[in-house]
């Protein structure tokens, strides 16, 4: 029997740095919320057999119309997120309490809503040889390590070579297991630093190797207001596309 899939669409934030009178989730995207996209990509993607959306607790009733209106069969249930990107994390995997630690785990930024479901059929598969699968596509720029300069302000202390670097992305995947052990370890370290979930397995259970699948430039995320017409400009060309192909076949 293969493992459940459950994914969690993490819509926890405001999304301050927006600047909109309600969270960016909820902005309109080529006519639907932008977390309508989101889910509907796991909708989309058969290996994926449950969704959950963790939401800012004052917009819950909001997205669970969302889900009603679009018709979605997956989503099982909408719930409050956290303070923090971790404390939503952290109220994902207890919403899978009733999942078996064979079972897997997919975590996804709300504010994502172009990823494929393709990308999510990769990660399901990469979890058959690994505990866990990030997300990423090469970086294109020169990234430096910095360090405070001799006068003031920062210099340049490191240059690592580029060919080696990455920029992570969403989903990222675990074996539910994996995942508990390596969040039960952060929550109980006082000093916990985290700004995303493969993070805490690298860090909190190194003997675990964190896989990487290939991701998409398109898959961008929505933080700044400009994002939105970028992603838009991304949706109608990936439809012009589609329409082209069906035509052609």
């Amino acid at each position: 029997m293969r493992p459940r899939v459950i994914a969690a669409v993490l819509a926890g934030g405001v999304g301050a740095r927006m600047g909109a009178p309600s969270p960016k989730q909820l902005l309109p995207l080529e006519g639907r919320p932008i977390i309508e996209h989101s889910i509907a990509a796991f909708e989309a993607c058969r290996e994926v057999d449950e969704i959950i959306v963790l939401m800012v607790r004052e917009y819950v009733g909001r997205v669970e119309d969302i889900v009603s209106s679009a018709g979605f069969t997956k989503v099982t249930a909408v719930l409050p997120g956290g303070g923090t990107r971790t404390d939503t994390s952290c109220a994902a995997l207890s919403a899978m309490e009733g999942a078996a630690d064979t079972d897997l785990a997919l975590l996804h930024d709300a504010a994502r809503p172009l990823v494929r479901p393709s990308t999510i059929g990769a990660c399901v598969a990469a979890l058959g040889g690994a505990g866990a699968v990030g997300v990423a596509v090469p970086s294109a720029d020169t990234v430096v390590r910095v360090a405070p300069g001799r006068n003031g302000g920062e210099a340049v202390a490191q240059v690592p070579p580029r060919s080696e670097l990455r920029r992570m992305q969403t989903p990222q995947g675990f074996r539910l297991g994996v995942a508990r052990r390596a969040y039960a370890l952060a929550m109980a370290d006082p000093g916990l630093v985290a700004t995303d979930d493969c993070g805490v397995v690298l860090r909190y259970l190194p003997e675990e190797e964190v896989r990487i699948v290939p991701g998409d430039e398109t898959n961008i995320k929505v933080t700044n207001p400009g994002d939105v017409e970028v992603a838009e400009t991304l949706l109608r060309r990936a439809r012009a596309r589609a329409a082209l192909a069906e035509v052609e076949a």
